[in-house]
């Protein structure tokens, strides 16, 4: 990508002065981001002992009342409220005069005689306005408890009058009273008419939502949310003495006092001051162990940046979480700095970085050291849960694993403080949850920081090697011979990784494309040719030959980088010959013509030598496998003679120099590779020849 050329340009001509910039801007945002306000110095807990000096009041504060406390008296309030109802005359002059046209229409088929219809008429409607008048109400199910017998407030002309629903009508009591009514009158058409009484009975006192709401919230702001005050130099606790629940309460209403202040002028500087040497020296200590250990990291100022502002941006969701307060900062997922810094580096640089973010952040959360062990502890797992990354399911299993620590430290940590099981709140164990599953988050974020920052990380090294990939399908299909004997490399390279150390997801990604150019001429190599046909190479002079042979190396680099493999992958393209000789040819070339003059540089590989531990063990696992072909009857005396030997010739030509293997690792590789190609050339393995090599 253009931008990640420029990038790599200004940070290789003034790499000292971009990376000072870089860090310095880290630094200057996390300070600005970080809320400004100062944290109570002691730490205390309900039923312990106070084990600081004696501590008097730095100020006047009142004492707040606990959340038990508040809750109490806010249920005693609400319960207190009687509920707001409206008289609706709107309702009930409707329903009268719907029910005179309704009674008109009625009684005209069924009663011909108009003096008994008007009287009727009188006696009914008389019973229906004294039902209005009265009111006909419609239990609310909030306030209605076993029975129609509660104070409600009634509003009738803008006037609120106390009164309970037992001196109203519901509409039972209605209709029971129209009928008891007509049941003992002299008119006919009784049923008819009480149908027609039924039919036009409607609650005109209305519950009122927004008057009744209104009371509850007046009355729940006058609740105090004080109990007292604590005057300045006023003796909160002694020394030795047990933090009870008036203690612990004025402890409580100190400290959210205290970290509430508001600072201004030079305080607000001097708390910046602070902030500026703690994240400044967190980035220091961070950029000493990545000069020290993962210089290549340091290096790279793209990785560097990318670390950084995963440091910057925790710092942001914590900010912005304090600002929102939220009811636990367990809720922001802390495991998806070690999850993608593992993934994309390693573990010690995981741990690392977890270890400064999560230190800077117990500055500003509660229980500051009980946040630092849970979001460690948790960390360490999910960092050990995908120490080797080889199925997606690993990613499920880890998160799992993050909320079982969650779970085991919270819980430890409750019943100390709490001394008792039935004391612990199981709803506080809700943010763990939601924090492990965010945590998969990680995974979507690794593959947007790849293609910003050009990063390769152990995903999509694990979908380079699904034989699956077009590349390899196109080499196995071309060229099968070079697959197999890729498979083949790629299968000892990987078992020696796990043993002396190493990505050995990353040596097989390298080993499975480190021979991909073969697929421009594979007539031309050994593997790929028929053993009773005619060799291409005849007719074609040595240097031409080695030529061919040679330039599968640019040939795979050019195939690669045209299927947008990772430059880490093409690493091993490049070194996985270092810059020996082709030496066949060479050799072949100097029994023919010894009398003429040698351009040795035309027999040899351009290099460059492998420069890590991964790049080294592809190029002694390739040349093994390689010549163990040659083998015309493998046994445990030449396959450890032939290891030996081609081990031996790397170290003699200086082709391990710039990698960081040892000769324990060597001597280990060595053991590998013989019990390794014993098991493919079915030979009994020979213990006593191995002995020598075994490194415990």
């Amino acid at each position: 990508m253009t931008q990640n050329r420029y990038l790599r340009f200004f940070s290789k001509k003034y790499a000292t002065s971009f990376r000072i910039l870089v860090t310095a801007f880290t630094i200057l945002v996390s300070v600005l981001i970080l809320p400004k306000g100062t944290r109570f110095r002691y730490e205390f807990d309900k039923g312990k002992v106070w084990l600081h000096n004696d501590l008097l009041a730095p100020f006047s504060f009142p004492i707040r009342k606990s959340d038990a406390q508040l809750k109490s008296e806010k249920n005693s309030v609400l319960k207190s409220i009687n509920p707001v109802y409206h008289r609706d005359d709107k309702i009930s002059n409707a329903a009268l005069e719907s029910f005179q046209k309704d009674f008109e229409a009625q009684m005209k088929f069924k009663n011909p005689n108009e003096d008994e219809v008007n009287e009727a008429y009188i006696i009914t409607s008389h019973f229906l306005q004294n039902i209005y008048r009265k009111g006909v109400i419609l239990p609310n199910s909030q306030y209605q408890k076993n029975s129609m017998d509660y104070p409600i407030q009634l509003v009738d002309n803008n006037i609120a009058v106390l009164t309970n629903t037992s001196e109203l009508f519901t509409l039972k009591r209605a209709i029971d009273y129209v009928k008891d009514g007509i049941t003992n009158s002299s008119m006919s058409n009784k049923e008819l008419i009480l149908n027609l009484v039924e039919n036009h009975l409607e609650a005109n006192i209305v519950y009122d939502d927004y008057l009744t709401k209104g009371t509850e919230k007046e009355a729940l702001n006058n609740i105090s949310e004080t109990q007292g005050m604590v005057e300045k130099g006023e003796l909160i606790v002694a020394k030795g003495n047990f933090v009870n629940d008036q203690i612990y309460q004025k402890l409580l209403s100190l400290k959210t006092d205290y970290e509430e202040k508001i600072f201004e002028g030079s305080s607000l500087w001097i708390i910046a001051l602070g902030q500026f040497l703690v994240v400044s020296l967190s980035l220091i200590i961070m950029i000493l162990f990545m000069w020290i250990f993962r210089n290549d990291v340091y290096r790279d100022i793209r990785k560097s940046i990318l670390i950084q502002f995963v440091f910057i941006f925790m710092l942001a969701v914590l900010s912005w979480a304090i600002q929102l307060k939220f009811s636990s900062l367990y809720y922001i997922p802390y495991c998806v700095v070690p999850i993608i810094i593992r993934l994309l580096f390693d573990s010690r640089l995981a741990l690392n970085i977890h270890l400064m973010v999560v230190m800077v952040a117990g500055f500003f959360v509660p229980n500051g050291f009980e946040f630092v062990f849970i979001q460690m502890t948790t960390g360490m797992v999910a960092i050990y849960s995908l120490r080797n990354l080889i199925r997606r399911s690993q990613y499920l299993f880890s998160a799992l694993m993050i909320l079982l620590t969650y779970f085991i430290g919270f819980f430890a940590i409750s019943i100390i403080h709490q001394g008792s099981f039935t004391a612990i709140i199981w709803s506080d164990f809700i943010p763990f949850i939601v924090s492990a599953v965010l945590s998969l988050l990680a995974y979507p974020l690794i593959y947007l920081f790849e293609k910003v920052f050009d990063i390769t990380s152990e995903l999509s090294l694990m979908e380079l090697t699904n034989t699956n990939n077009s590349l390899l399908r196109d080499l196995a299909f071309k060229a099968p011979g070079t697959f197999q004997h890729s498979m083949q490399v790629a299968n000892l390279a990987e078992a020696a990784a796990f043993k002396i150390g190493g990505s050995a997801l990353l040596i097989r990604a390298g080993a499975l494309y480190h021979d991909v150019g073969k697929m421009r001429a594979p007539q031309y190599f050994i593997e790929n040719q028929n053993r009773e046909g005619k060799s291409p190479h005849e007719g074609l002079s040595f240097e031409e030959s080695a030529s061919i042979i040679i330039r599968h190396v640019s040939d795979g680099v050019e195939i690669a980088r045209r299927h947008n493999l990772p430059e880490i992958v093409i690493d091993f393209i490049r070194t996985h010959h270092g810059v020996t000789r082709v030496d066949y040819f060479y050799q072949s070339f100097l029994k023919n013509y010894p009398e003429m003059a040698l351009n040795e540089t035309v027999f040899r590989y351009p290099g460059p030598i492998p420069f890590s531990k991964e790049t080294a063990l592809l190029m002694l696992a390739d040349s093994v496998e390689a010549a163990s072909r040659t083998l015309k009857n493998p046994d445990a005396a030449s396959i450890s003679a032939l290891v030996d030997r081609i081990i031996n010739y790397k170290i003699e030509q200086q082709q391990l120099v710039n990698s960081d293997i040892s000769f324990k690792d060597l001597n280990r590789i060595r053991k590998i590779f013989k019990e390794m190609l014993m098991g493919i050339y079915h030979v009994r393995i020979d213990y006593e020849l191995l002995e020598s090599f075994e490194i415990d």
